[in-house]
């Protein structure tokens, strides 16, 4: 059911394979363990039985119709009637069975949706969001995935007017959601949409920069960079350290998100404002090639200079493909010229690693035991 059927009739592939039927889960659990699967109760009060046949996971739920509905957490009753079933689900796309010899069961109308790249809630708009506010971004990222012409304007009109519930969702799931939007390559487009519904605001609270983004993805097409949901988002809405902060916050990133956004800053500010190359090249020593080249795209994008301007592509090269060089030194050599042993060696490590950078990396084997010798004198 759902997302594997979906993908499957589209062509595209299927990554998780959920299963929906009108066993009780006691008897999936029974039935599953008699033929030596291995079985997780993950979701019981709503019916739903982890099961993992030949090192696959299979989420196996029982049919069920909603008894009460507030918001995530309905009260549901098992049943054995697959167009109840389909009724509780959010999009018409979404709510497709296949049986096991490939006969679709369509209740709500999907298969004419998929054929026309349609995305619909399911009946009332308005109500299925009331049940999962989260709903309102979902609607957004299927668009911008599935859709091939205009937004369902019942669907956009429910998701406007119900805007403010967003404010009720834990930050962990819109940033789930929308990193997933913005993994998206049509996602440009849909968050214009969002922007002119005021979606973006009520998320954020603060300028979100689309021109920037756009120019983003420009870049990034013409030099066939993969999409980057994280520096589209900074892009658009990372101006300052504070901003790193205030996302972060906000969406409960990661470390390694947060990160990632502060390096890109941080090497926009100590790189491109000045325009050396040895600066780009220690920033590549330093963080990666990776980090190089988001902070460039980002920087590149918030500036007036064209996608097209020799000397930034220049940089791009360097930061895509410049590989650095390990440090040529270790404690043993430092330790060989009579040194003894303790903090005194990695300072002198350190020292000469400074000189080295500042001397653009030379590998001249004569060059760097002078520069070594001269930081040892240092001491």
């Amino acid at each position: 059911v759902g997302g594997a059927v979906r993908n499957a009739v589209l062509g595209i592939d299927v990554a998780d394979i959920d299963l929906a039927t009108p066993m009780l889960p006691d008897d999936v659990i029974a039935l599953a363990r008699k033929n030596d699967f291995s079985v997780y109760p993950t979701g019981l009060s709503h019916g739903t039985v982890t099961v993992v046949a030949h090192g696959v996971s299979f989420e196996i739920t029982t049919l069920r119709r909603d008894v009460e509905t507030t918001g995530r957490h309905a009260v549901v009753a098992f049943t054995s009637d697959w167009e109840a079933d389909a009724q509780r689900r959010d999009f018409t796309i979404n709510a497709l069975f296949a049986t096991a010899d490939g006969t679709i069961i369509d209740c709500v109308g999907g298969l004419d949706d998929l054929a026309h790249r349609r995305v619909r809630f399911i009946g009332d708009p308005s109500a299925r969001i009331r049940e999962d506010y989260l709903r309102i971004l979902r609607f957004f990222r299927f668009f911008a995935c599935y859709d091939g012409g205009d937004i369902d304007p019942g669907g956009l009109k429910a998701a406007t007017t119900l805007k403010s519930g967003l404010k009720t969702l834990s930050a962990e799931r819109i940033r789930s959601e929308l990193l997933a939007l913005l993994r998206i390559e049509r996602a440009g487009d849909t968050l214009a949409i969002m922007q002119d519904a005021s979606i973006i605001a009520t998320l954020f609270d603060r300028p979100f920069h689309l021109d920037r983004l756009n120019k983003l993805d420009e870049l990034s097409a013409l030099q066939g960079v993969a999409i980057d949901p994280l520096n589209r988002l900074a892009a658009a809405a990372v101006d300052t350290v504070a901003d790193c902060e205030i996302l972060s916050s906000t969406l409960r990133l990661s470390t390694a998100e947060y990160d990632a956004l502060r390096d890109a800053l941080r090497i926009s500010e100590e790189t491109f404002a000045t325009g050396s190359s040895l600066d780009l090249r220690t920033q590549i020593y330093h963080h990666g090639n990776a980090a190089a080249v988001r902070a460039l795209l980002w920087t590149w994008s918030r500036g007036q200079t064209s996608i097209r301007d020799p000397s930034w592509l220049k940089k791009l090269v360097v930061a895509q493909h410049w590989a650095a060089p390990s440090l040529p030194f270790s404690g043993r050599d430092v330790l060989a010229h009579g040194i003894a042993a303790g903090p005194q060696v990695g300072e002198i490590l350190q020292r000469f690693e400074r000189w080295w950078i500042a001397h653009d990396f030379p590998d001249d084997t004569l060059v760097l035991r002078a520069g070594l010798i001269r930081c040892i004198e240092q001491v």
